[in-house]
């Protein structure tokens, strides 16, 4: 961190866990907090290692992080 409550040190995660929300939590109803753990986590994964993201040249999170 930068600096004491600058914006910029949390955008990422803030944009991180909007994508979890819309584009899961907020789709799927879970009976128990451990399945929704379980799913939180699942997606997690599946962001990092198997969806492809333009602003990273249509490569994985992974490939990037395993690469440097």
């Amino acid at each position: 961190m930068d600096g004491r409550g600058r914006w910029v040190d949390n955008v990422y995660i803030e944009r991180l866990w909007r994508t979890i929300k819309h584009e899961h939590v907020y789709l799927y109803s879970f009976d128990t907090v451990r399945e929704l753990k379980q799913s939180i986590g699942d997606f997690i994964d599946m962001y990092n290692t198997r969806r492809l993201h333009q602003s990273l040249g249509y490569k994985t999170p992974a490939e990037i992080y395993l690469a440097n």
